[in-house]
């Protein structure tokens, strides 16, 4: 029998105007604390209506994170990690913003798809998130877990618990 997910739950604030967005995120057996952290963060940095977490593991064709207009087309493709350029390509033909949040090395994220078939490649844009940071973000968590968010240049700040965790964000093309 296989291990069940983990629930984690997160309420989440980006700006002081705004309400807390509160829910819940399933943590996966197969899946890392850094790469659940990395969803999260992604999904905050990109809140708007029609925002949506996939089915995960469940539709291993979809998304990690989808914005669905208003008439069910995709406007952003979300993926996490290091996709492969036949997911990259896929994925800006499917969609009019494809943005990559990754925690792996965008050097070799480049070199792999370097030469490769890729619709529209110069739109596909990556945010690499220091390691280091999600690892001590990921150290922090808790079943039941309040961010504070913000954005400022290439840094990326959450408070949690009491604690201020800073780390680099830089913004890449494919």
């Amino acid at each position: 029998m296989a291990a069940p997910s983990t629930l984690f739950r997160f309420r989440l604030t980006t700006d002081p105007k705004l309400p807390v967005l509160d829910f819940r995120v399933a943590l996966h057996p197969s899946e890392t604390r850094i790469f659940m952290v990395t969803r999260v963060i992604a999904y905050a940095l990109n809140l708007q209506d029609g925002i949506e977490f996939s089915a995960g593991l469940a539709d291993p064709d979809a998304p990690a994170i989808r914005v669905i207009g208003t008439h069910g087309e995709i406007l952003k493709w979300i993926d996490i990690g290091n996709p492969s350029a036949k997911r990259l390509h896929k994925s800006s033909k499917a969609a009019n913003s494809v943005l990559i949040y990754t925690y792996k090395d965008v050097a070799l994220l480049k070199k792999e798809v370097a030469g490769e078939k890729i619709y529209n490649s110069h739109k596909i844009q990556i945010f690499a998130i220091d390691p280091d940071f999600l690892e001590t973000l990921a150290e922090s968590l808790g079943r039941d877990n309040h961010w504070k968010i913000s954005v400022d240049g290439e840094t990326l700040e959450i408070e949690a618990g009491g604690e201020i965790y800073e780390g680099a964000m830089e913004k890449h093309q494919l």
